[in-house]
């Protein structure tokens, strides 16, 4: 009987300690976690391109076209009848 006494009070303190111990590093790990990813998403931001100066290029102009054949003839208004 005392060696189960003994065994219990042993296993609930090591519990507790257990506890305690994981409270005070969990939060530290986490916060070691998140400084590495933010380090990272810091270097990747730095690799991109230069944000453009507002100057617009044009690399290509397509030819001006009407948008109705000379062979057509001219386009007239109407009114539909019922």
């Amino acid at each position: 009987m005392g060696v189960l006494i003994r065994f219990l009070i042993i296993t609930i303190c090591s519990l507790y300690i257990i506890r305690a111990l994981v409270r005070l590093f969990l939060p530290m790990l986490f916060n070691s976690v998140i400084n590495k990813a933010q380090e990272q998403a810091r270097q990747q931001n730095n690799y991109q391109q230069p944000k453009p100066d507002g100057r617009v290029r044009v690399d290509y102009k397509p030819e001006a076209k009407s948008a109705v054949p000379d062979s057509e003839g001219e386009f007239v208004d109407y009114e539909e009848i019922k």
